[in-house]
């Protein structure tokens, strides 16, 4: 298996408008009437006649029991976005099968999104409706077919909020472990300690080992995992970590999310089967003709998440 630039993922984006996201005004008599059940693809009923309001608008259509969105939270969500005075649908999640993942609250995504979604617990359906300045400004996003004087709606269902760091996992520890692997220490959900005994042989092949197994939904193809993660190479040298801050903005990295089976082979693929909650280590040899103990790579990732569109894993 080939392994690609692994250990400096960025939270992947589902879709060009995931790269969409600014507080609530309240709701208005005039919003579109949405209607279908959370985590289904939502019908948006615009009435003719009516003229949105030049403020952000927003409601919180149904009311989740999770925790609340906070300011730089790594959200999942699916979404589906239309223009107000065309109806057009120009983007949605549910269509694709997998939902978005971004950091919110911090400018990676339209201001409406920013301000809309953060305080929102997760679990709730929210309708926005986005003046331009909300949404894409006077250059609008010709990509999508919106231009710069068009007001914009989104359904979104917020399925998950993650947090930068503090995570805690419900996980039991697995008994009887090879012995010939790198050894980890540190809680589930803190930043691991990874050393590889003198001694220890290099991998020839992926293998993937439990340390601690959770209880939550497992990693499936076709479905968004959410995961923190410490990577080393054979030598014991760090790579990269979720836990570590970015060199350019100085801030944590935090929770990165990864689709499994996507067209673009990935090394989270191997984690098919891994229940959310889990420790777990991850080896990977290196590529032929390059040295074992510098390429091969022993990665400590705890799953903290697993999404899918349509409905709840």
């Amino acid at each position: 298996m080939r392994r690609p630039a692994l250990l400096l993922l960025p939270v992947l984006l589902a879709g060009s408008l995931a790269a969409c996201g600014g507080t609530s005004s309240g709701s208005s008599s005039d919003l579109p009437t949405v209607s279908g059940a959370f985590g289904a693809k939502p019908k948006v009923t615009i009435d003719k006649g009516t003229k949105p309001a030049k403020q952000l608008d927003s409601e919180v259509l149904k009311q989740g029991d999770g925790p609340k969105v906070a300011k730089g939270d790594l959200l999942v969500a699916d979404y589906l976005g239309k223009v107000y005075k065309s109806g057009k649908v120009f983007d949605n999640s549910y269509d694709r099968g997998q939902p978005a993942a971004f950091p919110i609250g911090t400018g990676g995504v339209i201001p409406g999104w920013d301000k809309g979604l953060v305080g929102v617990k997760a679990g709730s359906r929210v309708l926005l409706v986005l003046p331009p300045k909300e949404g894409y400004g006077k250059a609008g996003n010709s990509q999508a077919g919106i231009k710069g004087s068009d007001t914009l709606v989104f359904v979104v269902d917020v399925l998950g909020s993650y947090p930068q760091t503090g995570i805690t996992m419900k996980n039991t520890p697995v008994s009887g472990l090879p012995t010939d692997l790198p050894q980890v220490s540190g809680e589930p959900g803190t930043k691991a300690v990874v050393d590889i005994p003198a001694g220890t042989t290099p991998p020839k092949q992926p293998v993937v080992t439990v340390l601690d197994k959770g209880t939550g939904p497992v990693v499936a193809k076709g479905k968004l995992a959410v995961f923190d993660f410490t990577a080393v190479n054979w030598t014991g040298a760090p790579l990269s970590s979720s836990f570590d801050k970015d060199t350019t903005t100085g801030k944590v990295q935090g929770p990165q999310a990864v689709p499994i089976g996507a067209e673009q082979p990935s090394p989270f693929d191997l984690l098919v089967g891994v229940p959310a909650g889990s420790r777990v280590l991850l080896t990977l040899p290196a590529q032929t003709g390059t040295d074992a103990n510098k390429e091969s790579v022993a990665v400590v990732i705890d799953v903290l998440g697993v999404h899918g569109t349509a409905k709840e894993s």
